[in-house]
């Protein structure tokens, strides 16, 4: 029970059936605080501790991991949700 706990966690969040409001969140936590996290409506990293706001400057002058995270709605978020949507109404 004693230690340290790191995660990352990425989401697509959206409520709409076109998926016009999507948006891609990558978050860096460390003991259950979130240090660091890119959302792609803002289109970049923001710092929410003093260690966070040292990875945000160095993650948003990153031009390939800007890319990668900008591009994350239509790579990663878009396709998912339709195999997922597809598959829920095709039960239904």
């Amino acid at each position: 029970a004693d230690g340290y706990y790191e995660y990352v966690m990425h989401e697509c969040v959206y409520s709409t059936s076109d998926y016009s409001d999507m948006a891609y969140l990558n978050s860096y936590s460390f003991n259950k605080v979130v240090d660091v996290q890119f959302n792609s409506t803002v289109g970049k990293y923001a710092g929410y501790t003093e260690e966070g706001v040292k990875y945000a400057e160095n993650f948003n002058k990153n031009r390939a991991i800007m890319q990668q995270q900008k591009a994350a709605v239509d790579t990663v978020c878009r396709p998912n949700a339709q195999n997922s949507d597809s598959a829920v109404r095709d039960k239904a």
